[in-house]
């Protein structure tokens, strides 16, 4: 019989209820059961893709496509497993798909109101995700924070289904508790009222993550019980950490899966997180540093950095960095600090390596371009994904082909050498205004190159990497480009669209962009090859 963990925050958001659901999805994984995990977002989007990465965070897309939320790619990383589209639903998938089952009249003339009708969605939704899954488990991530108006009806969903199956249903509820510096003490009392809310709704906790600057210490647990109508065991103290891989292990020594096991009566089996925790003491311990620039422009909200922006980034560099037992150090380096002062270009000299990673639009662009020729001629280690890799070819054609104001027609449609351009059936799909239509998502087949850097790093010809563009290398101008160096070292089955673009190692030990995302299939134990190599390139920088 499936299992349902439903996961909801309290107090303010952010509060780490991603990592905490995967967290949760990994130590029962650990234990020999088969788990999947869901994402609930409160927004009327239908999906991610039209959400703002600055405030939202990076647009996570599933191999099939599907535009999702950062919390996914936590999920996978950290269960090892692509998961399906049936796994992310947001509040105006599930409106839409009730107003499409209505238009269809499946609900055979009833009256279709929001309650029952958009939880009953929800539930249904759920139950044929742990199917699809085969799950032991399901694990469901509720956005937003309890109380919410956004999040209300998917509390309700979760009401409904532990009515349906109360011995198998879970409520965890992540809760934070402020230390006012002023007051230097730890406050349970927002807390106990994100507990009254939810309890509002119907809803009782079963188990509260007690998230803190610092661990829960006992007179704070025996409050939180006693106010929250829970056992002191059944509080769990999540304080802050250095590494979110540390999570799963901090869990387990409060034995949150025998906590679990025991409220729905399971029989629990052997763990195994020795590999989990090789890599958490890695993360914790190493000192041998490596400096990585990250080149881009999501990174400003008012006073504050972003790095949500580009987090699934972050984690490749950190999976890589593990592999070799260096610990990374990540600057965010701005784009247009280029184009306001390019003496400031010699500031890229003191990295190990450089990334520019994908976006859209002109902001910037010019002085990522130009910190692309800062590496390529200063042998800098250089990593371009999706957009990077393209700006790495505008900036050859541009400074090695001689091609003057060589661009993407995304900037310049009017460009003498668009080196950069939309394919002939995405154009028709624009003049049409059918927008959805111009992006080529998910995963598609690459084959690679025989003695290139891309085939050192896969070892195999044949892979599958995941995409989020429109634009592509342009075929009219591939021949000159390689007449003159530049390698295509992965490129699509039909030998159509460039898929990877590298120097070759005789001219500069890793020059390489990818048109796809490979950071979306980094795991923290199966580093992604090309992030890998990047990281050793760096390395031996860092040598020399």
């Amino acid at each position: 019989m499936t299992k349902y963990i439903f996961i909801a925050g309290g107090v303010i958001s952010g509060v780490g209820k991603g990592v905490a659901a995967a967290s949760i999805g990994k130590i029962l994984q650990s234990r020999g059961f088969e788990v999947t995990a869901l994402k609930i977002d409160p927004y009327v989007n239908v999906d991610a893709g039209t959400m703002n990465p600055t405030e939202h965070g990076e647009v996570f897309v599933l191999d099939e496509g599907t535009e999702t939320d950062q919390d996914m790619g936590n999920y996978e990383r950290f269960l090892d497993r692509d998961l399906p589209a049936i796994n992310y639903m947001t509040t105006g998938s599930v409106y839409l798909s009730v107003i499409q089952r209505e238009r269809n009249l499946e609900y055979e003339g009833k009256c279709v109101q929001v309650v029952p009708h958009i939880p009953l969605e929800v539930v249904g939704r759920i139950e044929k995700a742990g199917k699809k899954a085969k799950a032991d488990f399901v694990v469901i991530e509720i956005g937003g924070t309890v109380g919410e108006y956004e999040n209300i009806l998917f509390i309700e969903a979760a009401r409904m289904l532990k009515q349906k199956k109360p011995k198998d249903v879970l409520f965890v509820l992540v809760s934070y508790l402020p230390i006012p510096s002023k007051v230097g003490e730890m406050k349970t009392k927002p807390t106990q009222h994100a507990v009254r809310s939810v309890n509002t709704s119907g809803v009782q906790p079963d188990i509260i993550l007690a998230r803190a600057r610092l661990p829960l210490d006992k007179p704070r647990k025996a409050k939180i019980a006693l106010h929250c109508n829970v056992q002191e065991e059944d509080v769990i103290s999540a304080p802050d950490v250095d590494s979110i891989y540390d999570i799963p292990v901090n869990f387990e020594r409060d034995r949150l899966s025998e906590i679990i096991f025991k409220k729905l009566k399971i029989k629990p089996r052997k763990k195994d997180l020795k590999d989990w925790g090789r890599l958490s003491q890695t993360a914790r311990t190493v000192q041998d540093e490596v400096l990585i620039g990250i080149v881009g422009k999501y990174f400003g909200t008012g006073d504050f950095t972003l790095s949500d922006s580009y987090l699934s980034v972050i984690e490749a560099i950190k999976h890589a960095a593990y592999f070799h037992k260096k610990k990374p150090v990540i600057d965010w380096i701005n784009s247009e600090e280029f184009e306001r002062n390019p003496k400031t270009l010699s500031s890229l000299g003191k990295y190990d390596g450089i990334i520019v990673p994908g976006g859209f639009g002109s902001r910037g662009i010019e002085g990522k371009i130009k910190a692309i020729q800062y590496c390529r001629e200063n042998i800098i280690p250089y990593l371009g994904l999706c957009y990077g890799m393209q700006l790495m070819v505008i900036e050859f054609a541009r400074n090695v082909a001689k091609m003057k104001d060589a661009h993407t027609t995304e900037i310049d449609g009017r460009t003498k050498y668009p080196v950069i351009d939309i394919m002939p059936e995405q154009k028709r799909n624009l003049e049409q205004g059918n927008y959805g239509a111009t992006m080529r998502l998910g995963a598609y087949p690459a084959v690679i190159k025989e003695k290139t850097i891309a085939l050192g790093a896969y070892k195999q010809k044949d892979i599958s990497e995941r995409h989020r563009h429109r634009y592509e290398v342009n075929p009219e101008f591939i021949e000159q480009l390689e007449s003159l160096g530049l390698v295509f070292s992965g490129q699509s089955p039909d030998r159509k669209l460039m898929e990877i673009a590298e120097l070759p190692r005789k001219i500069h030990p890793f020059m390489l962009g990818s048109q796809f995302h490979p950071e979306l299939k980094s795991r923290p134990l199966k580093p992604h090859p090309l992030f890998r190599e990047f990281m050793k390139a760096a390395i031996e920088k860092r040598k020399r």
